[in-house]
């Protein structure tokens, strides 16, 4: 029989996870940049400035702001759309994939841990 997964064993692998990434020494991100992060990575591109604001419903300075933060810290770049130079384009980095797969590792972490 497979496991219930309530809002409540979620929200403690959420817990766990983020703890998981707070105690590891790294950069701390805002809600904001880690929602850009995981659409990049999660969804299928390519991406846009504009693209992403539409997504996550807030202005495009505040994406370009969180842009500006993931790339200082290697997690993103941007590169400009030969099809549309109006465009600019969210790219993956290594550094990113790297970020990705330690953020799984502390999910699948706690998810074990709550039994899920």
């Amino acid at each position: 029989m497979a496991a219930t997964t309530t809002p409540e064993k979620l929200m403690g692998i959420l817990r766990d996870a983020i703890i998981g990434t707070v105690r590891r020494d790294g950069p701390d991100l805002s809600a904001r940049q880690f929602g850009v992060l995981l659409i990049s990575y999660l969804e299928d591109g390519p991406h846009t400035v504009r693209g992403l604001a539409a997504r996550l419903e807030v202005s495009k300075p505040a994406i370009t702001r969180s842009l500006d933060r993931l790339a200082e810290l290697g997690f993103a770049k941007r590169a400009p759309d030969l099809r549309d130079r109006r465009s600019v384009l969210v790219t993956r980095t290594r550094k990113g994939q790297d970020f990705m797969a330690d953020i799984r590792t502390n999910i699948a972490a706690a998810s074990k841990a709550k039994g899920s």
